[in-house]
């Protein structure tokens, strides 16, 4: 078998999505080096930390991380441009997964029940192809054997883009555009809430608002980066 990939590895090398370094037969997604430098910030270690402390007095999330820093420029800020404009949904599984590792063998998260993507609205997913959150949270689930749910929250209102808002303008893009529709699947449930990037939290802060609407149900959230340190 491994002959065999390595044959056809001569007429379509894998190439690591960082770098563009050939892979070797055991490396997935990114090559060894640039796995090793990519500037993971170990916040899900931490109940208090800088993406924690960005949800204090505004909403009541139980934990929150990031994976990595977001730098602009940086290696994660090329992968998750890759991940969401140019369709190469195996990194976020991929991230996904090793994420799941380490949160899966952390007291913090062990009582989660279901993972939750932020949903897209349909006519951006419709043009996209496909929601990078929801892969993501495909990682998350293998590596943390718990069920995905993307049925339950859903998206209602299309809204322009987030990356050039201020906080305010990003807070009043997404307010009251999140609904629960399945409130019975999430009741007493622990949430995992998962984005791919965490600048101010408008847009998790308005799906938790909703979700905790619901009995019993508590919020906890992880993304792929964010720049707060």
């Amino acid at each position: 078998m491994s002959l065999l990939r390595d044959f056809i590895s001569l007429f379509f090398p894998r190439l690591c999505a960082a770098c563009d370094a050939a892979l070797l037969s055991h490396e997935e997604v990114l090559c060894t080096l640039c796995w090793h430098q990519l500037p993971l910030t170990g916040f899900h270690k931490l109940d208090d930390n800088a993406v924690s402390r960005i949800f204090w007095g505004r909403v009541n999330i139980t934990h929150a991380a990031a994976l990595c820093y977001f730098q602009k420029g940086g290696k994660v800020q090329h992968l998750i441009h890759l991940m969401k404009y140019k369709g190469r949904k195996e990194i976020g599984e991929y991230l996904g997964k090793i994420y799941g590792k380490q949160l899966r063998d952390v007291e913090l998260y062990r009582d989660v029940d279901v993972i939750v993507p932020v949903p897209l609205h349909r006519r951006k997913q419709r043009k996209r192809g496909f929601n990078q959150s929801e892969y993501i949270a495909r990682g998350l689930s293998v590596s943390m054997k718990l069920p995905i749910d993307t049925k339950s929250l859903v998206r209602v209102t299309h809204s322009e883009s987030q990356t050039r808002k201020s906080r305010l303008k990003r807070w009043e893009n997404v307010k009251e555009i999140f609904v629960v529709k399945e409130v019975k699947t999430l009741q007493n449930k622990h949430v995992l809430l998962v984005d791919d990037v965490l600048t101010t939290g408008a847009t998790i802060e308005a799906c938790s608002r909703e979700l905790l609407k619901i009995q019993g149900v508590s919020v906890s959230v992880v993304a792929l980066a964010s720049p707060v340190r």
